[in-house]
């Protein structure tokens, strides 16, 4: 299987884990023109499912290193098989939350709460059992995505009022979905084998992983999305009828989303290896700053700002920037 050798490749995937985990949103915004985020929302699984598959088959199958796919899948143990199911559980309770959060609140106040607490507390819980990179450095670069976290809410709050939509149900649901997500990658890098190269018995290596991070994801959709569908944040409630009516075009949006978000998910824990399952999972979660300038630029989510927000917006990419930027160094 493909292990990267050295840890500045294993920055470079953890930039495509930002840049993926950054932009699937984009996929959910152009599908809810005409398509409720909970229908969205089973094609965004299917397509995290498939990509599991085709890269456990690929990069997963090929090369002289470690173990592979299917092999590895047949010699795991049931703690590293249920570590992994339930860290897609967790994931896909998390994350269906912060699709609502979007749906309301919109990508540039979602992902930098919600995805900016998951990384803030992510990355003390990974540390913690797996401890890699400058202490230091590496929670003063937390420090400073917090910070960012703060001013976000702060530009959105002021942002709101000027608009007369003050509203607090999109900043709720974003701060329980950042609590919940930043269980989940504890969980996957648990199941894993310590050495990806000679990986000890029983343990699964990054694909099988994901792999069955995958199947905890879709199956724990049929509760978490038919109560979302039931019991919705937004409109009315929904039928599993209601999902046969969409496009072709529509479900391939959908599952396009689930592959960008998997890609990501697949180079943060392949990645791991070498930066430790903290700067990974942190430096992946950075995407919070990508999802940040799509909202604010392409989706002009904060059209007609007055300058003190715009100015707090500044702020909090000068302050993600930054942070991410000593995550990087704490491992080097």
């Amino acid at each position: 299987m493909f292990i990267p050798q050295s840890y500045s490749l294993a920055v470079i995937l953890c930039i495509v884990t930002m840049l993926c985990w950054g932009s699937w949103g984009n996929t959910q915004k152009l599908a809810g023109r005409s398509w409720r985020f909970e229908l969205f929302y089973w094609d965004y699984v299917i397509g995290i499912l498939l990509f599991s598959l085709l890269l456990g088959f690929t990069l997963g199958s090929f090369g002289e290193e470690g173990r592979g796919f299917v092999a590895d899948i047949r010699q795991a143990d049931s703690k590293s098989i249920f570590n992994s199911f339930l860290g897609g559980v967790i994931f896909n309770a998390s994350n269906i939350l912060l699709v609502a959060a979007m749906a309301i609140a919109g990508m540039s106040v979602a992902f930098p709460v919600g995805v900016g607490i998951a990384l803030a507390l992510g990355v003390i819980l990974n540390y913690i059992f797996a401890p890699k990179g400058d202490p230091i450095i590496l929670f003063a670069g937390v420090a400073l995505i917090v910070a960012a976290i703060i001013i976000d809410a702060l530009a959105y709050k002021k942002h709101s009022a000027s608009q007369q939509k003050v509203s607090g149900k999109g900043i709720i649901l974003s701060v329980a979905a950042g609590i919940l997500m930043s269980l989940f990658y504890r969980f996957v890098a648990s199941s894993m084998a310590t050495d990806f190269a000679t990986p000890e018995a029983g343990k699964l290596t990054p694909y099988s992983a994901v792999f069955f991070f995958a199947i905890g994801v879709v199956i724990s959709n049929f509760l978490f999305n038919y109560i979302f569908m039931k019991k919705p944040v937004e409109g009315e409630p929904l039928s599993l009828s209601d999902y046969t009516k969409g496009s072709f075009r529509v479900h391939l949006t959908g599952i396009l989303g689930g592959v960008i978000w998997n890609i990501g998910m697949s180079m943060s824990i392949i990645a791991s290896g070498k930066a430790g399952f903290a700067i990974s999972y942190g430096l992946g979660q950075g995407a919070t700053l990508i999802a940040a300038l799509w909202g604010v630029f392409i989706w002009k989510e904060f059209k007609g700002a007055s300058k003190p927000v715009n100015t707090l917006i500044l702020l909090m990419f000068l302050a993600y920037l930054a942070g991410l930027a000593l995550l990087v160094y704490a491992g080097a």
